[in-house]
């Protein structure tokens, strides 16, 4: 299955509920407050989010007017245009052009965080680079144990304290390990707990002082989970985590299982943050690069 075919069977759910954006261009007006006004709605409906829903009404009158919309597939493809523009706010390709290039994994207890970080590794290995995990999330029990599962079933090295150490120690040992066995690809798993934002800022801010430090040259990338379940609360962590952490792009599990994909474009509109990557199922290749101009015809093909 190509993926195209994973994102369009991933946003089933959500594109079931935009049925009802289908049947509104039908019965299209250019001049009805009416039809913009339920066009806004059902934006929220799908999770969009309010600010960015009225952005899109906006921006889909100013083209109506502007391109002279006359009839409802005119004015879909063009709502479809502005969906795929508000999509493409950065480079949605995670870089790890260098050996070794880093990717720091951050996200709230529970988003998936770990199965992302071993599916991820999984790929690369399988692409024949070689891959050390670092069980940065030192204070959840068990999440260095989980951790060690996802590199053997990945064939990924792993780096790892006693629970309670130092998470900024695991992460200076991770980077000699990598220097020392040549290792194409570091992945850092961080620590999820948002109860206290100080010393949690305080753990990033270390870590990625540490590999600035340590490797200077490297691709580093910070990407957030994000459960695509939880809409628009999966934004307001964003909007948390990015206050204190310098996230390069967001990787949206679970997508497959809710009706709230509109939460993409609520992730870029308000956060300007590209989205890298998209979880659309249980199997280690249903982790899957993020395409705007896929995504959108995805929500809309029939």
């Amino acid at each position: 299955m190509g993926i195209f075919d994973k994102m369009f069977s991933g946003l089933t759910k959500t594109r079931n509920n935009m049925e009802e954006l289908e049947e509104l261009f039908k019965e299209f007006k250019p001049d009805s407050d009416e039809f913009y006004e339920d066009l806004e709605e059902l934006l929220i409906m799908s999770d969009c989010g309010a600010a960015t829903a009225e952005k899109v009404v906006y921006e889909m009158k100013k083209m109506t007017w502007e391109r002279r919309f006359r009839k409802g597939y005119e004015a879909k493809e063009g709502l479809c245009e502005i969906l795929a523009k508000m999509l493409n706010v950065g480079d949605s390709q995670i870089k790890t052009g260098t050996v070794p290039s880093v990717i720091l994994m951050v996200g709230v207890n529970g988003v998936g965080k770990t199965t992302t970080i071993g599916k991820l590794a999984a790929q690369y290995v399988n692409e024949g680079k070689k891959v050390l995990l670092c069980a940065g999330d030192t204070f959840r029990a068990a999440a260095a144990e989980q951790l060690t599962v996802w590199a053997e079933r990945s064939g990924a090295d792993i780096i790892k304290h006693k629970e309670g150490s130092d998470p900024a120690s695991v992460v200076f040992d991770g980077i000699n390990a990598a220097r020392a066995r040549q290792t194409d690809i570091v992945i850092i798993d961080t620590a999820g707990r948002l109860h206290n934002k100080q010393n949690l800022m305080n753990e990033l801010n270390k870590m990625t002082r540490i590999v600035e430090r340590e490797l200077p040259e490297s691709d580093v990338e910070i990407l957030m989970v994000l459960d695509a379940t939880t809409g628009q609360n999966g934004l307001n962590q964003a909007k948390q985590f990015l206050d204190f952490a310098g996230i390069t792009g967001i990787v949206l599990t679970k997508l497959d299982g809710t009706a709230k994909g509109g939460v993409v474009f609520g992730i870029a509109n308000e956060l300007n943050i590209p989205v890298k990557m998209v979880g659309v199922g249980e199997q280690i290749d249903d982790l899957i690069p993020f395409e705007a101009q896929s995504y959108v015809q995805a929500l809309f093909k029939e």
